[in-house]
């Protein structure tokens, strides 16, 4: 489908039937559950990984760091080499990988190969937001494509129950048959995607190549850097801000307000909650209102992480605003199908990219909101996250409504020209009478 904000692009293959659409996306459904399920791994399994190579607490956490450096080369790569060769095969390549890194999770026998694992996990999952992003954007219009990132938000979500409920079954008898469990599924999911997805078709590719030999410097196209540099922005602030607050909450509830463990694990639940509620709602308002409607969410998360660090120790109190937290956090569901949307068809997987180029950002907030920890408290660093999301949401409500039935005639996008000379596969037309 071709909307009225974008360069026309024609595709020789058949239109996908209603079912076969519904069956790829069932598929991306299932893809990121299990996505979800390797990605979290990391954090689920990180005590059984310390105990059985004797790391320290550092080591242990580094991991993460591992993971997150690999994500933000992947995310970058691997959107690129979507949008040059086909989305179908690169979205296979990276299911399977992700899945075999998992696996090898079951040979690793030493901190630096651990290390090496969980960097190679993240650079394929990277690429599953930018690539399967660009997929269901062209199998949905634009008034559908909120509720499907909510409901894969929803899978991600789901997934992180299912490996706690896992945990508790199995953990106690081999931890590594979660490895099994989450590393075997997605070699055969890589087979249906190939066999579901037409080659050729619009949902694999756009037959418009980038007269750039690397698309993301199409980005950064005189007529689109401004807007690609304060989108970069903007999603660095919501990772800073959802570690500057997030990341110390169990902290802040034991030491600073004396909760037990159980309940502050209670406690961040209720937010989770949130979030997988908040995923739908979001999904459909931005789809009713348009995607700037959702900057909002961001205000009020901001007002709810200052009304939870000053109100008094209240459970009620608590569970309510955190559930409020969670449930405004998500509002940035609809950003995968808005990052698309703002740029031409042939740029949807390295435009979707964008999300992770935040992460750059985030790897400095355990340093900045640990110093203002140290010389102020907790509170001081996870009140700041209520800054971050405050100039995010500004940011965000100055950029462009992609939205149809939301966006003035006057205000249709100009997007960076493509060389008329890269221009393939497009038949010739008859000029109308």
């Amino acid at each position: 489908m071709t909307d009225r904000s974008e360069p026309e692009t024609l595709s020789l293959a058949a239109p996908l039937t209603r079912g076969r659409r519904l069956a790829i996306f069932a598929a991306l459904m299932i893809g990121e559950f299990l996505y979800g399920w390797a990605w979290n791994s990391v954090d689920v399994l990180r005590p059984f990984q310390r105990t059985a190579l004797g790391l320290s607490l550092v080591q242990a956490g580094s991991t993460y760091s591992a993971q997150g450096a690999g994500a933000l080369i992947g995310a970058v790569m691997i959107g690129q080499l979507a949008d040059r060769f086909g989305r179908r095969l690169v979205l296979a390549a990276i299911i399977s990988g992700y899945g075999l890194s998992l696996l090898a999770g079951l040979l690793v026998a030493s901190y630096p190969q651990l290390l090496m694992q969980r960097f190679l996990l993240g650079m394929f999952a990277g690429g599953v937001f930018p690539v399967g992003v660009s997929i269901y954007v062209n199998l949905f219009e634009e008034g559908f494509r909120g509720r499907v990132a909510g409901t894969l938000n929803a899978c991600f979500s789901f997934s992180i129950v299912a490996l706690g409920l896992a945990l508790g079954r199995l953990g106690g008898h081999d931890w590594h048959l979660l490895l099994w469990l989450g590393g075997v599924p997605p070699l055969i999911l890589a087979v249906v995607m190939l066999l579901l997805i037409p080659a050729g078709s619009s949902v694999d590719r756009h037959h418009v190549r980038s007269a750039e030999k690397l698309p993301v410097r199409e980005l950064f196209h005189a007529t689109v850097r401004r807007q690609t540099l304060l989108l970069a922005a903007m999603t660095g602030l919501n990772f800073f801000g959802y570690q500057a607050y997030s990341g110390w909450l169990t902290t802040y509830l034991t030491d600073t307000r004396g909760l037990s463990a159980a309940v502050a694990g209670d406690l961040v639940a209720w937010q989770f909650a949130g979030n997988i509620a908040g995923g739908f709602v979001w999904g459909w308002a931005a789809d009713r209102y348009g995607r700037r409607f959702n900057a909002i969410g961001f205000l009020i998360a901001a007002a709810a992480i200052l009304v939870y660090l000053a109100m008094p120790t209240n459970m009620l109190l608590f569970r309510l605003v955190g559930l409020v937290y969670g449930a405004m956090l998500c509002s940035s569901v609809i950003w995968g199908p808005w990052l698309a949307e703002l740029y031409p068809p042939h740029l949807r997987s390295t435009a979707a990219s964008i999300f992770n180029w935040g992460r750059i950002i985030s790897f400095f907030a355990p340093l900045i909101t640990g110093f203002l920890a140290d010389r102020y408290g907790l509170t001081a660093p996870m009140a700041s996250a209520a800054v971050a999301f405050t100039i995010a949401a500004i940011i965000w409500l100055k950029q462009r409504e992609t939205l149809p039935s939301r966006t003035p005639a006057s205000d249709i996008p100009i997007p960076p020209p493509i060389d008329p000379s890269f221009v393939v596969d497009i038949p010739p037309r008859t000029p109308a009478s």
